[in-house]
């Protein structure tokens, strides 16, 4: 039987390979099992094909490098990711509804719409406000239990409180609850959130569902508000200071750990950690 946790390991594959000729062959034999059974469950799962589920995390991956990795011409991102330039234009196209080039004019602007706000245009802070609150942290690997969400971003708080129902024997004081994101939601459509949501464990744990994230140098940035604004400072963080800091983003993926979660008020006080190089 083709488990979620064999699906999520089908998709790691995916994410670790989106620079490869990958197919649907190739990850179903990562994971054991024949190109058609793997097919069929994989959509029963995610809802999508794997196929699809391979090209929008190309398309995805390669706006988000249009995006920070400014002096990349838009020819040598699109062959990154196996794409001719005018097939990459046009795909591009397709899946985002505007050229790669307006998708970089938009990408450097100083605002940026929110989509958790429809209609509200947030405006970002200078380089030196984001500079001022950002230290750069070595962080070690935490061994979490974690559930993946795949699916719409504005659902996360719900699946946060039904984690810790579910989790609630293995949290004590000194659990630390972290957000792994595989996504930017200014690019990602909503129906395509991935995301793991963790909890630090202890070394004796022995559920199924654990894995160990990736430590190493991060540039963190400290947020204190409503989980409404979190968007828009993720967003100045990655298109002001990044650009400007000298730093490059490696392959590790970002985590949102938190320090406070007020259920009542939707107050938090996050640390975003950005891995860098």
């Amino acid at each position: 039987m083709i488990t979620k946790e064999l699906i999520n390991q089908s998709i790691d594959y995916m994410l670790r390979h989106l620079d490869d000729e990958i197919t649907v062959r190739d990850v179903a034999a990562h994971i054991h099992y024949s190109e058609y059974h793997f097919s069929r469950a994989f959509k029963s799962i995610t809802g999508e094909s794997v196929y699809a589920f391979i090209k929008h995390l190309k398309m995805d991956q390669s706006a988000i490098d249009l995006k920070l990795k400014r002096d990349k011409t838009i020819t040598n991102i699109g062959l990154d990711y196996g794409y001719s330039a005018s097939n990459y234009s046009t795909s591009f196209k397709l899946h985002h509804c505007k050229s790669p080039l307006k998708f970089r004019e938009a990408a450097n602007a100083a605002s940026i719409s929110n989509p958790f706000q429809p209609g509200i245009i947030n405006h970002f802070e200078s380089y030196d406000a984001y500079n001022s609150k950002i230290k750069i942290e070595q962080l070690g690997d935490t061994r979490v239990i974690y559930e993946r969400v795949i699916g719409k971003y504005d659902e996360l708080k719900e699946k946060w409180y039904q984690f810790f129902d579910t989790y609630k024997d293995y949290i004590h004081e000194s659990t630390t609850f972290m957000e792994r994101f595989y996504n930017d939601p200014a690019i990602t459509s909503f129906q395509h959130c991935i995301c793991d949501i963790c909890a630090s464990i202890d070394d004796d744990c022995r559920l199924d569902n654990i894995i160990t994230i990736k430590g190493g140098k991060f540039a963190v940035y400290r947020f204190a508000g409503e989980i409404k604004d979190i968007f828009c400072t993720l967003q100045g963080v990655f298109a002001v200071w990044l650009p400007g800091s000298g730093y490059e983003m490696d392959e590790r993926y970002g985590l949102n750990i938190y320090r406070k979660i007020s259920k009542e008020t939707d107050f938090v006080i996050m640390d975003l950690y950005i891995p860098i190089k």
